[in-house]
């Protein structure tokens, strides 16, 4: 009975796996390389949605087949294996699998969104610092030390006189311990996690961040009123004297008559303001209270929406400032500023510790124990970490330096090319920092590696999408190659393939052709008239060139009527005459108008075109010869 219970148990598992493997079977192969059913379909439908009039099935396993042969072509030539390609293709893995990584998406938007609820708020705060300690017992010292300094305020001490003959914070000396209403992104996230957590009176307890030991009192918390603004500036000239000043005061006086009258201001701006912001019509975007100068600050804030102020002076010039609006920008205008900002600071650090840690968890990381005992006890028998240390122990180590995923691993040897230890370190905590630090920076980057790899196995949508950025790169480069880069730079096969079609190419109006010479006055074009006529033919382009440089340009040109304002006006002698900035005169050099082209330089684009077709269609004679195809007709009507 039993026997018969594992053979049906056998039997149920042999089908299971060949159903599994039919969900997705193979619709062909291309030079041996199977292309699944899954991949056809998601290619197929793509392109129906992007067609005017669909393609039959028929007519796109036509054009399937050809674009496969020329990816395996592009194999064949090594295209995917060149350095240029890997590096273009690692890109695309890791922009393309992005909107995929869950984690990293959500905890970026959590760290955003975070910020802006914080950025809501402003903060009356005041701080004291204590230095850290040397190590955990000295910490805990000042952390004690912190503590009493507390029971001084509660029992009702002078919190600025405390700051002064304490603190450590570098602004002690200019605001006694008072910084009055902050934001985010000031503060160490240590501390800011306290303010913000605060209620309005609170005295927070002794804590610890990197850069010291803390104590802060919230005193007032209250929402934030921005002011968006424009403004227009006529900047002081350096060490100004009170004449230049009064220059510049007549200047935007003369600009505020024209707004009055009516004039645009965000063309005004762009126009006379001399700061950044002119580009964007003077905008200076959204900002808080201690941002600005004053009195701009104060003149911003008081005037109400659209209302444009009366010119005024600060110590960079004389301004004009026109308030767009009052309030709290929405999250969307001030994203771009708040991911800036979250770079900057190295928060966004966060965000990849998060989701390096969800990945350790989800490919169970784990640390080879013959390293782990390396750490422990190898260290303290060497006496710290150098380079005797790393040359001992890791050269050479094929000993787990950590495990992850079904049978992945890193080996011991691989920190030899990521430590450089040019001072020893005795301190054993700190030497192993340091190790551990390498250590990690290879883990992020391996399962990093696997998680993308994962990507590509499970999840369908991504993996056709891959495959596509990854055969339109080969397909691209093995048709320039040869097609596109081939028939331009064969110019003995187009001269024979136009010699041997001549009659193909006509025109239907007459064309110039020949150089037209532009000069940058009538001085120097007057001369050239004068040197030609003493030149022989077949050195005048050159010998002018020569001589006049810069001050002269030749356009070598093959035009119709309306392909070229110097043409029409010169040779064909309709419209008005080329306002030519930096080259205003022209002549004809040589040439003249044809009614038929000469040669084939004459209609080197239609010829090159003509003739890409032709390399081409024998390209597709050697690929469908080079490379056969195996469809399985019964898996391609299983196309929906």
């Amino acid at each position: 009975m039993k026997a018969k219970l594992l053979i049906s148990s056998l039997l149920l598992g042999v089908v299971v796996l060949a159903f599994a493997k039919e969900k997705d079977p193979v619709l062909m192969t291309i030079n041996g390389k199977q292309i699944k059913l899954s991949e056809f379909e998601y290619l197929y439908h793509k392109n129906n949605q992007q067609q005017l009039e669909k393609e039959t099935l028929d007519q796109y396993v036509d054009r399937f087949v050809l674009y496969k042969r020329k990816v395996a072509d592009a194999e064949a030539a090594g295209i995917d294996t060149t350095d240029v390609f890997i590096k273009e293709f690692e890109g695309y893995q890791k922009d393309l699998a992005a909107p995929y990584m869950t984690e990293d998406t959500t905890y970026k938007w959590e760290l955003i969104n975070e910020t802006y609820n914080r950025y809501k708020k402003e903060i009356d705060v005041d701080h004291i610092m204590l230095p850290l300690g040397a190590n955990d017992q000295e910490t805990a010292s000042q952390l004690a030390r912190m503590d009493s300094l507390r029971t001084c305020v509660l029992n009702g001490e002078d919190w600025a006189d405390l700051a002064k003959r304490f603190s450590v914070d570098p602004y002690v000396k200019r605001n006694q311990g008072r910084f009055g209403f902050i934001s985010v992104c000031l503060f160490p996230i240590e501390v800011e996690d306290v303010i913000y957590s605060s209620a309005a009176g609170e005295l927070s307890k002794p804590f610890v961040s990197q850069a010291g030991v803390h104590m802060v009192r919230v005193n007032e918390v209250r929402d934030r009123n921005d002011v968006h603004a424009k403004h227009i500036l006529k900047l002081f000239p350096q060490n100004a004297t009170d004449e230049q000043k009064a220059v510049c005061k007549a200047q935007i006086d003369s600009i505020y008559a024209l707004l009055k009258a009516g004039a645009n201001f965000e063309e005004m701006a762009k126009k006379e303001s001399q700061d950044g912001s002119a580009r964007y019509g003077g905008d200076l975007r959204w900002f808080g209270r201690g941002r600005m100068v004053q009195p701009f600050e104060d003149i911003a804030f008081s005037l109400a929406d659209g209302q444009i102020s009366e010119p005024f002076a600060t110590q960079f010039g004389y301004h004009i400032v026109k308030t767009v609006a009052h309030g709290m920008p929405s999250l969307t205008e001030l994203r771009p500023g708040i991911e800036n900002v979250l770079e900057r600071i190295g928060r966004m650090k966060e965000v990849k510790e998060r989701r390096i840690n969800d990945l350790k968890e989800k490919y169970n990381y784990r640390l080879g124990s013959a390293f782990e005992n390396l750490l422990d006890k190898g260290l303290a028998a060497n006496g710290g970490l150098d380079s005797a240390f790393v040359a001992q122990y890791f050269k050479g180590n094929k000993d787990a330096l950590f495990t992850y995923g079904k049978k992945e691993s890193v080996p011991v040897r691989a920190l030899m090319s990521q430590l450089s230890v040019k001072s020893p370190i005795a301190d054993l905590a700190k030497a192993k920092n340091e190790i551990m630090s390498k250590v990690n920076a290879l883990a992020e980057k391996a399962l990093d590696d696997y998680d993308r790899r994962e990507l590509v196995k499970n999840n369908a949508e991504y993996r056709n999408l891959l495959n596509e950025y990854r055969d339109g790169m080969l397909l691209f480069e093995i048709s320039n190659r040869r097609v596109w880069k081939a028939a331009a730079r064969d110019t003995v096969g187009l001269e024979r393939y136009y010699a041997e079609n001549r009659d193909k190419y006509h025109w239907d109006e007459p064309h110039f052709k020949g150089i037209i010479l532009s000069a940058k006055n009538d001085s120097v074009l007057n001369l050239v008239k004068a040197d030609v006529k003493t030149m022989a033919a077949d050195t005048v382009t050159y010998g002018l060139h020569n001589k006049y440089g810069d001050n002269i340009r030749m356009d070598h040109m093959v035009v119709k009527k309306g392909e070229n304002p110097l043409a029409d006006y010169l040779a064909f002698h309709v419209g008005d005459k080329p306002n030519g900035k930096s080259y205003p005169e022209f002549m004809i050099l040589n040439g003249g108008v044809i009614s038929q082209p000469e040669e084939m330089a004459d209609v080197r684009g239609m010829v090159t075109s003509d003739y890409q077709d032709v390399l081409e269609q024998r390209w597709k004679e050697e690929l469908a010869a080079k490379y056969p195809v195996k469809i399985n007709k019964k898996v391609l009507k299983q196309v929906k």
